[in-house]
C-alpha cells in the first residue's frame, strides 16, 4: 500500500518505524507546525520525534497549519495514497481529507474505546484505577475517536506503572494492531461493515490535560492520590501547598508516594499526621506516605532530606484549608 503517516509525538515513533521497514510505501511524514517561540523557548529546541525519523530516513515532510486546509487539499491528493495512518497527530481530519485516500485513513489510539475518547487517555485511565487499558485501530471518521473499532488488543495496568512507562508500552502494542488493521483493509471489498461500531453510551472522555488538574484533593482517598501521582508524570505533575504557619502556603510537588500502615481516623483530610523521618497525610480514606518532595525552585527532596530543611510539623495543613 501507498501509506501516508500522520503524527507529531512519541507514541507514533514505534509504528512508524515498522511501517518504513516494512513492503509498503510510505511515501510521506504529515505532521504538526512548529509553534512560535513563547519566553525562554525557541523553534529549535521543540521536540519533534517524528521529523527527526523521517529526515533519517530522508522522507518527504509537510507540516500544514491544517490538515484540512483548502490549500494543502491538492498537495494531498497529489500523493495517491492508498491509505493515511494517524497516531499522536493533534488533528481531527475532515472527510474531505479522508477522501484522499483510497481506504481513508486508520487511527491508533491508546485506550480500548470507546472508554477514554479525547488527548490523554493513557493518563486519565491511570487517574480513575483502572487495572487495564489497551489500543484500539479505528476506521477513521471526522469525529474525534468514533470510528468503528478494526483492531484492539488489551493490555494491563501494573500497580507501579506510571504514565510514562504505560505510554511505552501501549507505543509498542500499537505496532501489531496497525500491522493486523492494514490486512484486514487489504482485503477488504469496500462494502461490508469494517471492524465494531462503537456503542457511544459506554463512551468516557480523556480530555487534555491542564496545569490545574494536577493539585491534590486530600478528600480523595489514599489509593486515589496514589494513582494521581503515577497519572500525570512527568506533566502537570501532582502537587499541593503547605500552609506554613508564619510564611504561608509553599507549592510542593509529590514524587514518590506509598500508601502508609498508619491511619489516624481522627485526622481531617489533609493534616499532616507524620513528620519525623517520613512526612504522613491523611486524606478522605487512609493515609499516604509521601517519600519524595519538591519544594518550589529546589530539587526533588527525599521526605527526609526536605524534613531536615522545612520543619512540618503534625497537625498542620496540606492544600488550602476548607
Amino acid at each position: 500500500m501507498r501509506i501516508v503517516m500522520m503524527g507529531t509525538g512519541p507514541f507514533a515513533v514505534p509504528t512508524f518505524h515498522d511501517l518504513l521497514k516494512s513492503t509498503h510505501d510510505v511515501v510521506a511524514l504529515i505532521t504538526r507546525p512548529v509553534p512560535p517561540p513563547t519566553g525562554r523557548r525557541r523553534k529549535g529546541n521543540v521536540p519533534n520525534p517524528m521529523r527527526e525519523v523521517a529526515t533519517t530516513a530522508n522522507l518527504e515532510t509537510h507540516a500544514p497549519n491544517s490538515i484540512n486546509a483548502q490549500d494543502f487539499a491538492d498537495s494531498l491528493r497529489a500523493f495517491n495514497a492508498d491509505l493515511f495512518v494517524v497516531c499522536d497527530y493533534g488533528q481531527i481530519l475532515s472527510a474531505d481529507t479522508l477522501s484522499a485516500a483510497r481506504f481513508g485513513g486508520i487511527n491508533l489510539h491508546a485506550s480500548l474505546l470507546p472508554k477514554y475518547r479525547g488527548a490523554a487517555p493513557i493518563n486519565w485511565a491511570i487517574y480513575h484505577g483502572e487495572q487495564e487499558t489497551g489500543v484500539t485501530v479505528i476506521h477513521m471518521t471526522p469525529r474525534l475517536d468514533a470510528g468503528p473499532a478494526v483492531v484492539q488488543l488489551a493490555h494491563p495496568i501494573p500497580l507501579n506503572t506510571d504514565a510514562v512507562e504505560l505510554e511505552n508500552q501501549l507505543a509498542v502494542l500499537g505496532v501489531d494492531a496497525v500491522r493486523q488493521s492494514i490486512s484486514m483493509l487489504a482485503t477488504w471489498n469496500g462494502q461490508i461493515q469494517l471492524g465494531k461500531v462503537q456503542d457511544n453510551s459506554q463512551a468516557t472522555r480523556a480530555p487534555r490535560l491542564k496545569k490545574s488538574d494536577g493539585n491534590v484533593n486530600w478528600q480523595r482517598t489514599a489509593v486515589q492520590i496514589r494513582d494521581q501521582v503515577r497519572a500525570f508524570r512527568p506533566w502537570p505533575g501532582t502537587y499541593t501547598h503547605w500552609q506554613h504557619p508564619q510564611k504561608g502556603p509553599l507549592r510542593l510537588t509529590i514524587g514518590e508516594v506509598a500508601i502508609d500502615e498508619f491511619e489516624d481516623k481522627a485526622a481531617p483530610p489533609g493534616v499532616v499526621v507524620g513528620a519525623s523521618d517520613h512526612l504522613s497525610v491523611a486524606t478522605g480514606q487512609r493515609t499516604i506516605r509521601i517519600l519524595q518532595i519538591q519544594p518550589a525552585g529546589k530539587r526533588m527532596l527525599s521526605a527526609e532530606e526536605f524534613l531536615r530543611g522545612y520543619p512540618v510539623r503534625v497537625g498542620e495543613i496540606m492544600g488550602k484549608e476548607s
